[in-house]
């Protein structure tokens, strides 16, 4: 179907810097016409990149400018404006789900609702969008032994129904509800879309009932799934790894730097002498024939159908590094006026400990030696592989739980090469200290994969003007 010159009115909630803003923005098909945060820092960081005016709470249920984005609780906002909008996005914290257990867990269900999610309910209410996109992490669907994630999408399909239970719980919102059909609902890896990152999110994307034709449900469910799975790209099979992020280029051509990088780990087992060590010679370095294009295939235990199918594979990762504007730029070295590619300060017991554990591993690796760490999550003092994508990145946390760089020479990674990792433009600012900015970006939804749900969000709303 060609699509039109029109654009689409968006609201987005729980903002933060703008990942999944940025992505459907990068369409051009559409008009951001609210976002919201609680803190200041990321709301400033919008407002750079998306030249949008910041408002409190207050300064908008009085005089709302729009665009602009609100800063302050989502549940004193009043909605009234979001009338002409016609998608909602956005991924409310869901807390209050996770934190009821034991004999209490379906009465805790049932009292709290989870009192975020239901403002993100109340502007669907108001705004009744064609379509409605709910991101958030995966273990929503385990919260409450699963009794959570079970309500949440009777929620959303029977919202004519269940509104008047909801509205009791936050005290206000209108009268009326429409329901939507699920076109979308399930866990989507961000590597299988060209993501450097192995990031899994809950995906939910709803389309109103009301608008929905014969055979639509079907049709837009499938080009959803061929979308967010990755179906007609090699992309899924061949993910784009941190160091083509980082480099800027292919595998194929950095084949030297990946030499160079891995021959810094040769014999480290020695060093550290732990079963764990040994296990990694024999498992990984032996197997290694330093040749990039090889090693990433060992790597990611891909079995090519053929030459040609590798070729292919690596000339998507370039156009996707031409659209990501990674191309030949890489990040080493790279100056940024917000200071975000600035490598943190590590301590020399870190250090020390880092120098001896190579790419994938984790500290596991050194326990039993002078470099020992206390831990229990696999992430703790993990580093990245170059031939690879990148591990989640964080917002949050603390023991050596941060994503470390693949160089032996360095530990913690910066605030920019995790923005790439986030498919983040080299030219967004980030505002704030470290740490914010830190937040920020772990808190995002990758650009790219924003991306990807604005061209399902395109699909319907091309179809049902």
């Amino acid at each position: 179907m060609e699509k039109s010159d029109h654009t689409y009115k968006i609201a987005t909630l729980f903002s933060g810097a703008g990942g999944l803003d940025s992505g459907f923005a990068k369409t051009g098909k559409f008009e951001n016409q609210i976002a919201n945060d609680i803190l200041s820092a990321p709301a400033e960081t919008y407002s750079k990149n998306h030249h949008t005016e910041i408002q409190t709470v207050e300064e908008f249920n009085k005089h709302p400018k729009i665009p602009c984005y609100i800063v302050g609780d989502v549940t004193h906002v009043d909605f009234q404006p979001l009338r002409e909008i016609d998608c909602v996005i956005g991924g409310p914290p869901c807390q209050d789900f996770s934190q009821v257990r034991g004999s209490r867990e379906e009465l805790g269900i049932k009292m709290t609702r989870g009192n975020l999610y239901s403002h993100f309910i109340r502007a669907l209410t108001r705004a009744e969008p064609k379509i409605f996109v709910f991101e958030n992490v995966p273990g929503l669907t385990s919260a409450n032994g699963g009794s959570a994630y079970k309500m949440i999408i009777e929620d959303f399909e029977n919202l004519n129904i269940k509104w008047s239970e909801i509205k009791n719980k936050i005290k206000k919102g209108p009268d009326s509800a429409k329901n939507y059909f699920l076109i979308f609902n399930g866990i989507v890896n961000s590597s299988n879309i060209g993501v450097p990152q192995k990031r899994k999110r809950l995906i939910i994307v709803g389309v109103r009932k009301d608008l929905i034709k014969p055979n639509d449900e079907t049709n837009f469910a499938e080009k959803a799934k061929e979308i967010l799975n990755g179906e007609k790209s090699l992309l899924n099979k061949y993910p784009i790894t941190a160091m083509e992020a980082f480099e800027g280029k292919t595998i194929p051509e950095i084949s030297s730097k990946y030499t160079e990088i891995m021959e810094e780990y040769r014999g480290v087992e020695n060093e550290v002498g732990t079963p764990e060590a040994f296990a990694w010679k024999s498992k990984t370095w032996d197997k290694l024939t330093l040749d990039a294009v090889d090693d990433y295939l060992i790597s990611n235990a891909i079995t090519p159908k053929d030459d040609d199918e590798v070729e292919v594979a690596f000339e998507e990762h370039k156009e996707v590094l031409k659209e990501l504007g990674y191309y030949g730029k890489p990040l080493k070295g790279k100056p940024f006026d917000d200071g975000s590619n600035e490598i943190p300060k590590e301590g020399n017991a870190v250090k020390s400990r880092m120098e001896h554990i190579p790419p994938n591993m984790n500290y596991l690796f050194v326990n039993g030696t002078e470099w020992k760490v206390k831990g229990t999550m696999s992430n703790i003092y993990r580093r990245s592989h170059p031939l690879k994508p990148g591990y989640t990145v964080m917002a949050y946390g603390g023991g050596g739980t941060w994503s470390y760089h693949y160089e032996k020479g360095r530990s913690m990674l910066t605030n920019r090469e995790r923005a790439r990792l986030q498919t983040f433009p080299d030219d967004y600012k980030f505002e704030g200290n470290r740490s914010q900015v830190r937040a920020q970006i772990g808190e995002a939804v990758p650009v790219r994969l924003g991306t990807k749900l604005a061209e399902i969000a395109l699909n319907v709303l091309e179809k049902t003007r």
